[in-house]
């Protein structure tokens, strides 16, 4: 490996700070789109309110990210993982863009034609998040563990983000005249500009980072070939031995071996994303019933929701609260099932102060416990098996979120006129 000596090893942690920011702010913009979808969703009940948005969407979204997600990962190893992540944030960009035209083109009409349009860009969604999620958290399992936590922070904050101008907009655009259809158009806006940053950040900035030229150095000198692409990108020139990169390639460990190993860790992160998605945010829209705040509840449960799941992304920061026994990690995730009975009762009996608790919850352990999982799984291994763990876990998020919202249209039976 030439390129990489002991001068710049020894300043391995050079650009640390602007690494976490532009993690934080690559995280962002891969769910800011979908985010901003998720949270309008007061807008698509208003243009198709007999077809279950906030139900249909998202199946439709995470089907298209399953099936990609799972190609993606079984040929991991053979993927320029900066091809990978360019082409994700492309998509995402373009697809954004499509909804404002669409839009634009319908003059905000609803109708079957122009639902099953939407429900194409939310596929092409999918598809991005596959390259995206997985490339990212495969590219940041062999560095430091404080870069997954704020990529996972940015997903967070996505959320947040839009949950906060959605209820400004609301507020501002609820007298005018297609004041949530302005609102909207905003948001798309705002998310379309930041998917163009994100382009520009993981094209030109990050690759050039010391410390992420460090570790992607480290990685390919132990194996990892996805990262060829991005160290030519940063001016670094490898040289390989071929013979010796396949005798690296029969040393590491298998795909197969390394979820048998982490099976727990993989467990742990499909029961949290399939108990989350089965609550949030199909059951917060329709199955909460009607209190005070009117048309706000669901806002502000959704804007709840993704504050406390943004802030207890941080916890793990600080090592008193930074769960990493394996058991214990299971025990927490499986504890959290005690929730679908809370839900169900107050979505039936109780009041919006209840609901408002219980969902502050929800989002507390979804953040805390997904922080925990992805920055303990990868130590111990080296970077191919580290990068090859990302995508399996990566895989297992999306598993877990097609579970939710699949399992989200259970509590529509018994329901009157509910399909």
């Amino acid at each position: 490996m030439r390129g990489v000596d002991g001068g710049e090893s020894l300043s391995r942690l050079e650009g640390k700070f602007r690494a976490m920011v532009i993690c934080w702010v690559l995280g962002f913009g891969s769910l800011i789109s979908w985010n901003s979808v998720l949270t309008m969703g007061d807008y698509y009940y208003h243009l198709f309110p007999n077809y279950h948005p906030l139900r249909m969407l998202p199946l439709v979204n995470q089907l298209f990210s399953f099936g990609a997600t799972t190609i993606l990962t079984y040929n991991e190893s053979t993927i320029n993982t900066r091809w990978r992540n360019i082409s994700g944030y492309l998509l995402y960009f373009a697809s954004t863009f499509m909804l404002i035209v669409l839009d634009v083109a319908t003059s905000g009409r609803g109708g079957l034609g122009s639902f099953v349009s939407t429900c194409a860009i939310v596929a092409v969604f999918g598809a991005a998040n596959a390259l995206v999620q997985g490339g990212m958290i495969g590219d940041l399992s062999f560095m430091l563990p404080v870069f997954m936590q704020s990529f996972l922070a940015g997903l967070a904050a996505a959320g947040t983000l839009t949950s906060g101008l959605r209820l400004i907009t609301k507020a501002a655009f609820e007298m005018s005249e297609d004041g949530v259809r302005k609102g909207t158009m905003l948001f798309l806006a705002i998310s379309t500009f930041f998917q163009l940053l994100c382009i520009l950040l993981y094209t030109y900035f990050f690759p050039k980072l010391p410390v992420v030229k460090y570790f992607r150095a480290k990685a390919a000198s132990e194996g990892l070939k996805t990262v060829l692409g991005d160290l030519a990108a940063a001016g670094i020139e490898t040289q390989t031995d071929p013979h010796e990169d396949s005798v690296k390639q029969v040393e590491r460990l298998s795909n197969k071996q390394l979820f048998y190993q982490n099976i727990d860790y993989a467990l742990d992160l499909f029961l949290i994303f399939a108990l989350t998605l089965s609550i949030f945010p199909g059951f917060l829209y329709e199955d909460t019933g009607k209190h005070k705040l009117g048309t706000w509840y669901p806002l502000v449960l959704v804007a709840v929701f993704n504050t406390w799941d943004l802030i207890s992304r941080y916890f793990p920061l600080v090592e008193l609260l930074k769960i990493e026994s394996r058991k214990w990690l299971m025990i927490a995730t499986l504890s959290c099932f005690l929730l679908v009975s809370a839900f169900y009762f107050t979505g039936k009996y109780g009041d919006q102060g209840w609901m408002i608790f219980l969902v502050s919850f929800l989002g507390l352990v979804n953040g805390h416990l997904t922080v925990c999982v992805l920055i303990s799984a990868p130590r111990g291994y080296k970077g191919p098996e580290q990068n090859a763990l990302g995508n399996i876990l990566g895989l297992c998020i999306v598993t877990g979120i097609l579970a939710g919202v699949a399992l989200d249209w259970l509590w529509l039976i018994g329901k009157n006129n509910a399909f």
